[in-house]
């Protein structure tokens, strides 16, 4: 039996301007996409987002389709959060990306997040009483904000009213991707 299209499903990812994983934005975007959901990449600004590979090098340029200030929680089915260090460490920080995710788990919606991505969900005090996974490096943070680490490809955890998706590292992105599509067929 094939799988069911996400045709009329709407995905936001969201990103800074600078450091994100190239892999982590653009993998899941495709996935999704192909998919057949609308996808929409925004970022703190109308700006291009300067991709990393492997947080080192200089990856792609890519336009994003919005800002934050611009999209409502309200319009989309779930939110996904690519990593990349210095992306992850200033989303963590960002009031309008604190308020998206957390307006997504308190309407009951897909949360996503991948590699240094859950930085973001320590900040907005979504990792307090979940199991999730991350970049193994941050794990100390994970487990302080009272979120239960695991290292696995995939964690997903049902429990706080909203489906928490979280995955390690770019090796881990095709099932992170099938993981937040499979989330949004059953949703």
């Amino acid at each position: 039996m094939p799988e069911k299209s996400l045709e009329g499903r709407n995905v936001l990812v969201i990103t800074t301007n600078h450091g994100t994983e190239q892999s982590e934005l653009q993998k899941p975007v495709a996935a999704l996409r192909g998919a057949g959901a609308r996808v929409t990449v925004a970022a703190r600004t109308s700006d291009d987002i300067e991709t990393v590979v492997s947080d080192r090098g200089p990856g792609e340029r890519i336009r994003p389709d919005t800002t934050f200030a611009e999209v409502s929680a309200d319009d989309y089915d779930a939110v996904v959060v690519p990593g990349g260090t210095v992306n992850a460490d200033r989303l963590r920080i960002d009031h309008h990306a604190q308020r998206l995710v957390s307006a997504f788990a308190d309407a009951g919606k897909v949360v996503a997040a991948i590699c240094h991505g859950p930085w973001l969900l320590v900040d907005s005090g979504l990792a307090a009483g979940r199991e999730l996974t991350s970049y193994p490096t941050l794990r100390a943070d994970l487990s302080n904000a009272g979120g239960t680490w695991v290292d696995r490809e995939v964690v997903i955890d049902d429990g706080g009213g909203y489906r928490l998706i979280t995955s390690r590292r770019p090796r881990d992105l095709d099932r992170f991707a099938a993981a937040v599509a499979e989330a949004l067929r059953t949703r």
